[in-house]
Protein backbone atom coordinates (compact mmCIF):
# COMPACT_ATOMS: atom_id res chain seq x y z
CA UNK A 1 0.00 0.00 0.00
CA UNK A 2 1.26 3.10 -0.70
CA UNK A 3 2.27 5.85 1.64
CA UNK A 4 1.75 8.99 -0.21
CA UNK A 5 -1.13 10.57 -2.06
CA UNK A 6 -2.17 8.62 -4.96
CA UNK A 7 -4.66 8.18 -7.57
CA UNK A 8 -5.69 5.02 -10.71
CA UNK A 9 -7.94 5.16 -13.13
CA UNK A 10 -9.26 2.54 -15.26
CA UNK A 11 -11.46 2.10 -18.61
CA UNK A 12 -15.08 0.61 -17.93
CA UNK A 13 -16.78 -2.37 -20.12
CA UNK A 14 -17.10 -0.71 -24.21
CA UNK A 15 -20.80 -1.35 -23.91
CA UNK A 16 -20.55 1.98 -21.71
CA UNK A 17 -18.14 3.72 -23.38
CA UNK A 18 -21.32 6.41 -24.66
CA UNK A 19 -22.00 7.39 -21.04
CA UNK A 20 -18.74 6.47 -18.52
CA UNK A 21 -14.72 7.63 -19.44
CA UNK A 22 -13.37 5.96 -16.36
CA UNK A 23 -13.50 4.93 -12.99
CA UNK A 24 -11.07 6.25 -10.40
CA UNK A 25 -9.72 6.52 -6.66
CA UNK A 26 -7.31 8.87 -5.20
CA UNK A 27 -6.63 8.00 -1.88
CA UNK A 28 -4.51 10.24 1.11
CA UNK A 29 -3.24 7.86 3.43
CA UNK A 30 -1.04 10.42 5.16
CA UNK A 31 -1.99 12.94 7.90
CA UNK A 32 -1.35 15.67 6.41
CA UNK A 33 -4.45 17.25 4.15
CA UNK A 34 -2.98 17.23 -0.02
CA UNK A 35 -3.48 20.55 -2.31
CA UNK A 36 -4.65 19.90 -5.66
CA UNK A 37 -6.19 21.79 -8.72
CA UNK A 38 -9.33 20.69 -10.18
CA UNK A 39 -9.32 21.89 -14.13
CA UNK A 40 -12.14 21.91 -16.46
CA UNK A 41 -12.15 18.27 -18.41
CA UNK A 42 -15.51 17.92 -19.83
CA UNK A 43 -16.38 15.31 -16.92
CA UNK A 44 -19.21 15.14 -14.66
CA UNK A 45 -17.98 13.11 -11.45
CA UNK A 46 -19.29 11.47 -9.15
CA UNK A 47 -17.81 10.84 -5.67
CA UNK A 48 -18.27 7.87 -3.03
CA UNK A 49 -15.75 8.71 0.01
CA UNK A 50 -14.82 8.74 3.58
CA UNK A 51 -11.72 10.17 5.59
CA UNK A 52 -10.51 9.10 8.82
CA UNK A 53 -12.46 6.02 10.49
CA UNK A 54 -14.92 8.29 12.36
CA UNK A 55 -15.76 10.60 9.50
CA UNK A 56 -19.13 9.69 7.56
CA UNK A 57 -19.49 8.23 4.46
CA UNK A 58 -20.52 10.70 1.70
CA UNK A 59 -21.61 10.89 -1.79
CA UNK A 60 -21.05 14.04 -3.83
CA UNK A 61 -21.94 14.71 -7.78
CA UNK A 62 -19.73 17.32 -9.49
CA UNK A 63 -21.07 19.46 -12.38
CA UNK A 64 -18.77 20.30 -15.43
CA UNK A 65 -16.12 23.16 -14.41
CA UNK A 66 -15.22 26.46 -17.04
CA UNK A 67 -12.39 27.44 -14.36
CA UNK A 68 -9.79 25.93 -12.18
CA UNK A 69 -10.32 25.07 -8.32
CA UNK A 70 -8.13 25.00 -5.56
CA UNK A 71 -9.30 22.22 -3.38
CA UNK A 72 -7.81 20.26 -0.24
CA UNK A 73 -8.38 16.40 0.35
CA UNK A 74 -8.41 15.64 4.04
CA UNK A 75 -5.92 13.48 6.05
CA UNK A 76 -6.88 9.76 5.38
CA UNK A 77 -9.43 10.43 2.25
CA UNK A 78 -10.42 7.63 0.04
CA UNK A 79 -12.33 8.12 -2.77
CA UNK A 80 -13.91 6.61 -5.78
CA UNK A 81 -15.33 8.17 -8.90
CA UNK A 82 -17.36 7.55 -11.73
CA UNK A 83 -16.38 10.17 -14.64
CA UNK A 84 -19.48 10.36 -16.65
CA UNK A 85 -19.41 11.76 -19.91
CA UNK A 86 -22.64 14.22 -20.71
CA UNK A 87 -24.61 11.94 -22.20
CA UNK A 88 -25.09 10.15 -18.93
CA UNK A 89 -26.55 13.29 -16.93
CA UNK A 90 -30.06 12.74 -19.09
CA UNK A 91 -29.66 8.80 -19.16
CA UNK A 92 -27.90 7.36 -16.34
CA UNK A 93 -28.36 10.01 -13.52
CA UNK A 94 -31.92 11.28 -15.01
CA UNK A 95 -31.66 14.76 -14.38
CA UNK A 96 -30.15 18.10 -14.98
CA UNK A 97 -26.78 19.78 -13.41
CA UNK A 98 -27.12 22.68 -15.00
CA UNK A 99 -27.25 24.17 -11.40
CA UNK A 100 -24.00 22.59 -10.56
CA UNK A 101 -21.87 24.74 -13.02
CA UNK A 102 -18.68 24.92 -10.97
CA UNK A 103 -20.29 23.54 -8.06
CA UNK A 104 -21.75 20.48 -6.78
CA UNK A 105 -24.02 18.54 -4.28
CA UNK A 106 -24.20 15.91 -2.01
CA UNK A 107 -26.29 12.93 -2.66
CA UNK A 108 -28.38 10.51 -0.13
CA UNK A 109 -25.90 8.51 1.44
CA UNK A 110 -27.84 5.35 0.40
CA UNK A 111 -27.26 6.18 -3.64
CA UNK A 112 -26.95 3.63 -5.84
CA UNK A 113 -27.05 1.11 -2.56
CA UNK A 114 -23.04 1.32 -2.16
CA UNK A 115 -21.85 1.79 1.26
CA UNK A 116 -17.90 2.27 2.98
CA UNK A 117 -17.47 -1.42 2.56
CA UNK A 118 -17.71 -1.17 -1.14
CA UNK A 119 -14.33 0.98 -1.77
CA UNK A 120 -11.59 -1.24 -0.54
CA UNK A 121 -10.44 -2.07 -3.98
CA UNK A 122 -11.24 -0.12 -7.16
CA UNK A 123 -11.35 -3.45 -8.99
CA UNK A 124 -14.41 -4.22 -6.73
CA UNK A 125 -16.22 -0.65 -6.77
CA UNK A 126 -15.74 -1.02 -10.57
CA UNK A 127 -17.83 -3.82 -10.75
CA UNK A 128 -20.43 -3.06 -8.26
CA UNK A 129 -21.10 0.42 -9.89
CA UNK A 130 -20.82 -0.78 -13.53
CA UNK A 131 -23.37 -3.48 -12.94
CA UNK A 132 -25.89 -0.63 -11.53
CA UNK A 133 -24.84 1.55 -14.66
CA UNK A 134 -26.02 -1.55 -16.89
CA UNK A 135 -29.14 -2.06 -14.97
CA UNK A 136 -29.71 1.94 -16.07
CA UNK A 137 -28.97 2.10 -19.54
CA UNK A 138 -31.52 2.97 -21.68
CA UNK A 139 -33.61 0.88 -24.39
CA UNK A 140 -32.73 3.34 -26.69
CA UNK A 141 -30.43 6.52 -27.05
CA UNK A 142 -31.29 9.36 -29.72
CA UNK A 143 -28.65 9.19 -32.52
CA UNK A 144 -28.20 12.12 -33.37
CA UNK A 145 -26.71 12.43 -29.11
CA UNK A 146 -24.95 9.68 -29.67
CA UNK A 147 -23.27 11.30 -33.05
CA UNK A 148 -22.81 14.60 -31.63
CA UNK A 149 -20.97 13.11 -29.07
CA UNK A 150 -19.14 11.26 -30.83
CA UNK A 151 -18.21 14.14 -33.21
CA UNK A 152 -17.22 16.61 -30.06
CA UNK A 153 -14.96 13.73 -28.81
CA UNK A 154 -12.92 12.93 -31.45
CA UNK A 155 -11.96 16.15 -32.92
CA UNK A 156 -11.06 17.46 -29.53
CA UNK A 157 -13.90 20.19 -29.65
CA UNK A 158 -12.49 21.60 -32.89
CA UNK A 159 -15.10 21.12 -34.86
CA UNK A 160 -17.65 24.35 -35.56
CA UNK A 161 -21.27 24.22 -33.99
CA UNK A 162 -22.33 24.99 -37.53
CA UNK A 163 -20.26 21.66 -38.74
CA UNK A 164 -21.59 19.78 -35.65
CA UNK A 165 -24.93 20.50 -37.07
CA UNK A 166 -24.69 19.63 -40.25
CA UNK A 167 -23.66 16.49 -39.62
CA UNK A 168 -25.91 15.63 -36.81
CA UNK A 169 -29.03 17.02 -38.92
CA UNK A 170 -29.96 19.00 -35.53
CA UNK A 171 -30.29 22.67 -35.30
CA UNK A 172 -27.59 24.40 -33.76
CA UNK A 173 -30.32 26.53 -31.49
CA UNK A 174 -32.10 22.77 -30.60
CA UNK A 175 -28.45 21.62 -29.41
CA UNK A 176 -27.53 24.63 -27.56
CA UNK A 177 -30.84 24.65 -25.47
CA UNK A 178 -29.97 20.58 -24.74
CA UNK A 179 -26.53 21.87 -23.70
CA UNK A 180 -27.99 24.72 -21.35
CA UNK A 181 -30.78 22.63 -20.27
CA UNK A 182 -28.65 19.76 -18.86
CA UNK A 183 -25.19 20.76 -18.56
CA UNK A 184 -25.17 24.56 -18.00
CA UNK A 185 -23.22 26.22 -20.66
CA UNK A 186 -23.08 26.21 -24.79
CA UNK A 187 -21.83 23.84 -27.07
CA UNK A 188 -19.19 26.27 -28.08
CA UNK A 189 -18.09 26.51 -24.13
CA UNK A 190 -18.24 23.03 -24.08
CA UNK A 191 -16.17 22.15 -27.50
CA UNK A 192 -13.25 25.12 -25.44
CA UNK A 193 -13.03 22.57 -22.38
CA UNK A 194 -12.32 20.07 -24.69
CA UNK A 195 -9.73 21.46 -26.77
CA UNK A 196 -7.81 22.50 -23.36
CA UNK A 197 -8.14 19.24 -22.19
CA UNK A 198 -6.34 17.90 -25.35
CA UNK A 199 -3.97 20.29 -24.99
CA UNK A 200 -2.90 18.94 -21.45
CA UNK A 201 -1.67 15.89 -23.27
CA UNK A 202 0.70 17.62 -25.14
CA UNK A 203 2.03 19.61 -22.08
CA UNK A 204 2.54 16.49 -20.37
CA UNK A 205 5.01 15.48 -22.90
CA UNK A 206 6.58 18.89 -22.45
CA UNK A 207 5.42 20.41 -25.54
CA UNK A 208 4.47 24.14 -24.60
CA UNK A 209 3.65 25.27 -27.95
CA UNK A 210 -0.02 24.88 -29.62
CA UNK A 211 -0.60 21.88 -31.44
CA UNK A 212 -4.13 22.22 -32.46
CA UNK A 213 -6.11 24.85 -33.78
CA UNK A 214 -5.32 27.79 -31.41
CA UNK A 215 -4.93 30.69 -33.35
CA UNK A 216 -1.20 31.34 -32.40
CA UNK A 217 1.12 31.09 -29.17
CA UNK A 218 -0.27 34.07 -27.31
CA UNK A 219 -4.25 32.53 -27.70
CA UNK A 220 -2.64 29.03 -26.68
CA UNK A 221 -1.33 30.95 -23.27
CA UNK A 222 -4.49 32.84 -22.81
CA UNK A 223 -6.49 29.52 -22.74
CA UNK A 224 -4.24 27.66 -20.61
CA UNK A 225 -4.07 30.56 -17.93
CA UNK A 226 -7.62 30.40 -18.28
CA UNK A 227 -8.55 27.07 -17.49
CA UNK A 228 -5.39 26.27 -15.13
CA UNK A 229 -4.24 29.10 -14.07
CA UNK A 230 -0.53 28.81 -14.54
CA UNK A 231 1.33 29.31 -18.33
CA UNK A 232 2.05 26.63 -20.23
CA UNK A 233 5.31 26.09 -18.65
CA UNK A 234 4.39 26.41 -14.69
CA UNK A 235 1.78 23.75 -15.46
CA UNK A 236 4.12 21.04 -17.44
CA UNK A 237 6.04 21.48 -14.11
CA UNK A 238 3.25 20.36 -11.86
CA UNK A 239 4.96 21.15 -8.84
CA UNK A 240 4.00 18.60 -5.86
CA UNK A 241 1.54 16.99 -8.46
CA UNK A 242 -1.15 19.62 -7.56
CA UNK A 243 -2.59 19.34 -11.17
CA UNK A 244 -4.31 15.82 -10.85
CA UNK A 245 -5.26 15.55 -14.31
CA UNK A 246 -1.77 16.74 -15.52
CA UNK A 247 -0.56 13.75 -13.22
CA UNK A 248 -2.73 11.22 -14.82
CA UNK A 249 -1.36 12.19 -18.17
CA UNK A 250 2.24 11.57 -17.41
CA UNK A 251 1.58 8.12 -16.11
CA UNK A 252 0.28 7.12 -19.49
Amino acid sequence: MNDEFYCKFIKPDRSLDSFVENIGMFHNPTDKPKEVVIMPDGRVDLFFMRSGTDDPFSVFLIGLETEPEERVIPPETIAFAVSFRPLAVEYILQTSIADLLNSGKNLPVDFWNLEPADLGSLEAFQQKVCSKITELLPEKTDERKLKLFDLIYSSNGEMSVKELSEKTVWSSRQINRYFNEYLGLSLKAYCTILRFRASLEHIAEGKLFPELNFTDQTHFIKEIRKFSGVAPKELSKNKNDRFILLSVLKQK
